[in-house]
């Protein structure tokens, strides 16, 4: 934080100029800036924080890229399995997984839920074109094996159906 008067002599820093700088400061935590200045009848006053990505980080994220290569070589072989499952429904395209036709609508179906053959199971988004999945085959969804809004490649397993 700098203070500079105008003129050449230096002023005493009133209570009227901390309660300045404390609302400043209440200011950029409100507005997530990093810099804030403003001059006011010859005061020119800035309020800075410095950020590090680090310690704005919480704890889990921090953690992650820890867990992160053990669950990355996991994976592979988890979605090589459950796409070879009897009854799993993979990707036709690369795309974004929608689970619902619209953001805030009840998703097309839930673990547990009775479908029907060519009920759509979920979207696709590929290219800005929605393209809805039907299930192959009727019966119970035991499984969705992607999340909401995720990107998915081609001969990803999505759902398992039962």
């Amino acid at each position: 934080m700098a203070r500079q008067p105008d003129d050449k002599a230096a002023a005493k820093f009133s209570s009227e100029d901390s309660a300045l700088v404390r609302e400043l400061a209440l200011l950029l935590d409100e507005t997530s800036l990093t810099e804030i200045e403003i001059e006011r009848a010859g005061l020119r006053l800035r309020v800075a924080r410095n950020i590090s990505v680090a310690a704005t980080m919480p704890m889990s994220m921090a953690a992650a890229p820890v867990a992160l290569p053990a669950a990355a070589a996991a994976a592979p072989s988890a979605a090589a399995d459950l796409s070879k499952h009897p009854g799993a429904v993979t990707s036709p395209m690369v795309g974004t997984a929608y689970w619902a036709p619209e953001p805030g609508a009840k998703p097309f179906i839930e673990v547990g839920a009775k479908v029907s053959a060519g009920q759509t199971l979920l979207i696709i988004e590929a290219m800005k074109t929605m393209n809805q999945i039907p299930s192959p085959r009727a019966g119970t969804v035991t499984q969705i094996l992607v999340e909401d809004g995720q990107p998915v490649e081609f001969g990803e397993p999505l759902v398992i159906i039962e």
